[in-house]
């Protein structure tokens, strides 16, 4: 797939209804995805999938992300300047 597809699908994929994981995916998108390692990648899109509730949850820190290959990258994406 193209790249620029790829990338306008992703940019969807990020929008949650929730304003404050809107941003903390698309700032991850815009500034690490490019440069990302296939591993990262799939992480990136294993957190899409999961369900909003949980993903507040865990960004915020309310509770432990089950998931030990996603918190990682949950904190960087958390720690990510907007």
């Amino acid at each position: 797939m193209d790249e620029a597809i790829l990338l306008k699908k992703l940019r969807w994929r990020c929008r949650r209804g929730m304003r404050e994981l809107d941003q903390l995916f698309e700032h991850y998108l815009d500034r690490e995805w490019a440069t990302a390692p296939a591993e990262e990648r799939e992480v990136f899109l294993f957190l899409l999938d999961c369900e909003d509730d949980k993903l507040w949850r865990w960004f915020m820190g309310y509770e432990a992300c089950p998931h030990a290959h996603a918190v990682p990258l949950l904190d960087r994406i958390r720690t990510l300047k907007a």
